[in-house]
């Protein structure tokens, strides 16, 4: 049994660049395969600090901060979004941030923008996997709370749910309740989000809806002004496939808003993609919520749940208005169109099916693909169901994980690891200018010679060079008529890592399980039936083995039924069996009497 344990230390000798009389070397980021489950990535700025604006003064003004304090502490600075990427037949897995590479924030409260937000983002040392070959089951999953898949920046995708559902019992909309009536995020929570469309839970930065700065970077029909530091829908004909914004933790991608217009015909022009649902207002052949009340959910949501359509809701009223809640909205597949007595038609009548996708080609799979869009009007406002439906197309076997368990491939390396390429020199008037991708927080070295031949003739220009976030420049006032230039890296400023990746084959299961002292191990523990599970995305608080170890780090849920954590057991622990004892926040906690055995 073997344990590697990924880190990134900051590097102890200078590596260069060299140019030689004004040849471009190109130095790229390791070779990653073709699969655009592993290529699809943003990583063009993971070489940069993660920044937010903290108010609408800050943004205007352009004054970002890397670390910050509020409920949430960013104390060292952060690069941006993925970090690592590893891939073996059967997942992807990619170790993120969870910060945006655009400046995010700010994000308020209220309308009137008077009342900051509570909290910010901070590092959520993820290691996340996705499966590289989707399945599609017979009977559907419901999306749930936290995060369903990752966008390609490595922030986190939340459902449309913003964890409030109608309690009939307490006549009031609870949170964490198990229920039928689930209150809409966009429709709720917007108010907080900032230009990107997102926010933090717990400080941990997730989009709800269309993220038009991610958009913005990949080219998909955005633009910005720089004034304001404002996104909006571009006012021009769309003129290509929107790129893959994200993957869903079914394996399936998620596209920006716009497609081809027959979903298997690449030739056929590009528009935007129409979703299936409407407003259960009484238009399109829909109930009107609001003359008969909230009495019975809509078909496709009887279809997910497995429950009647006799589960009422509040009254539509000011408190409780048309469109609060997710189930406020019908699928039109389930209705009836007035003018062909059938039903309303996906791919004739609207784009997206229930799960807000569709089976087409696209850029990345000329063969086709299901793929989830996402739902804006012509003006870029989020519409429902905004990413993917309440339930996912496949089956949602990706999550969080607290280590990998098998052999992988890696495709990516971030951080003191990142390959730098210096470029083709400027030269003008006698002057040299120099330009070199660079790792923000680094420190660099210039040289220069008129001799390759010889090895210690480089003389230091300047040193202690700093980039301008991921691009360092230097300029050589110089009168000879050959030079050559190398650049170095010679330190890296403390930051704030995206965790700790460890790849192991040596696993247990518990209860019944055991190993040996000094050996590190993954335990995956069945958690007991009594009192009732919590739900997937839970994860615990702290895992104990009793009288030996607690450890609330490299914790996950890798499915309802169980629960995931690493030990490595002390040299010098007693032999015997002990107890394990899972918390969870909020509640319950599990005890298994003699779970585990120290050989």
């Amino acid at each position: 049994m073997k344990t590697q344990i990924h880190t990134h230390a900051k590097i102890t000798r200078t590596n260069f660049i060299t140019l030689l009389a004004g040849i471009f070397l190109a130095f790229t980021a390791i070779a990653r395969a073709g699969d655009p489950r592993t290529n699809s990535w943003f990583i063009n700025y993971a070489g940069q600090y993660a920044r937010i604006y903290t108010n609408d003064i800050s943004r205007t003004n352009g004054y970002s901060l890397t670390t910050w304090t509020n409920s949430t502490v960013q104390a060292l600075p952060a690069y941006c979004g993925v970090q690592e990427i590893y891939s073996s037949s059967n997942w992807v897995y990619i170790r993120s941030t969870g910060l945006g590479s655009f400046v995010m924030g700010p994000w308020y409260l209220n309308a009137q923008r008077t009342t900051l937000f509570p909290n910010w983002p901070v590092n959520q040392k993820t290691l996340y996997r996705i499966p590289r070959i989707p399945t599609v089951p017979a009977s559907k999953s419901a999306t749930e709370g936290g995060p369903i898949g990752y966008f390609v920046d490595g922030a986190a995708m939340f459902n449309s749910w913003d964890a409030y559902t109608w309690n009939a019992s307490s006549n009031a909309d609870v949170q964490n309740y198990t229920g039928y009536w689930n209150r809409d995020a966009y429709v709720n929570e917007g108010v907080s989000f900032d230009p990107n469309n997102a926010h933090q839970a717990n400080g941990q930065y997730h989009y709800h809806a269309n993220p038009p700065a991610l958009r913005y970077q990949l080219g998909d029909h955005v633009d910005f002004n720089s004034l304001t530091k404002i996104y909006t829908e571009s006012t021009n004909t769309p003129t290509k496939h929107s790129p893959i914004l994200a993957w869903v933790g079914d394996g399936y991608p998620l596209y920006g808003p716009y497609g081809y217009s027959n979903a298997t015909n690449a030739n056929s022009g590009v528009r935007r993609m129409i979703s299936g649902y409407v407003l259960r207002n009484g238009q399109d052949g829909t109930q009107n919520l609001t003359v008969t009340g909230r009495t019975n959910l809509p078909a496709w949501a009887v279809r997910l749940y497995g429950v009647s359509a006799t589960n009422a809701g509040p009254a539509v009223s000011t408190s409780y208005p048309l469109d609060r809640y997710m189930e406020d909205n019908d699928y039109l597949g389930d209705l009836t169109n007035s003018l062909t007595g059938t039903n309303y038609q996906q791919g004739t009548d609207f784009d997206l099916d229930q799960y807000n996708g569709r089976f087409c080609v696209t850029p990345e799979f000329p063969n086709g693909t299901y793929a989830y869009f996402v739902s804006i009007s012509s003006n870029g406002t989020p519409l429902f169901p905004y990413n993917i439906g309440r339930g996912y197309y496949g089956s949602p076997t990706g999550g969080t994980v607290t280590a990998i368990t098998e052999t992988v491939v890696t495709n990516f390396l971030g951080y003191t690891n990142l390959v730098q390429s210096l470029n083709s020199p400027d030269v003008q008037n006698g002057t040299v200018t120099l330009s070199w991708s660079a790792l923000e927080g680094g420190s660099y070295q210039v040289q220069a010679t008129t001799n390759l031949a010889n090895s210690s003739g480089w003389t230091v220009l300047a040193s202690g060079v700093s980039p301008n976030q991921i691009a360092g420049s230097y300029a050589d006032i110089t009168s000879l008529d050959k030079k050559f230039y190398r650049v170095g890296r010679t330190a890296v400023s403390n930051f704030d890592s995206a965790g700790v990746t460890i790849i192991t084959t040596n696993f247990v299961v518990a209860p019944g399980g055991s190993a040996s002292p000094g050996q590190t191990v993954i335990m995956t523990i069945t958690l007991p039936t009594n009192p009732p599970q919590p739900p997937s995305n839970n994860v615990p608080a702290s895992v104990a083995i009793s009288g030996v170890i607690t450890n609330t780090a490299n914790l996950s849920r890798p499915s309802a039924g169980t629960a995931q954590a690493i030990f490595t057991i002390p040299t010098g622990a007693t032999a015997g069996t002990t107890n394990i004892v899972i918390t969870f926040s909020p509640a319950p906690t599990y005890t298994l009497t003699n779970g585990f055995t120290i050989n």
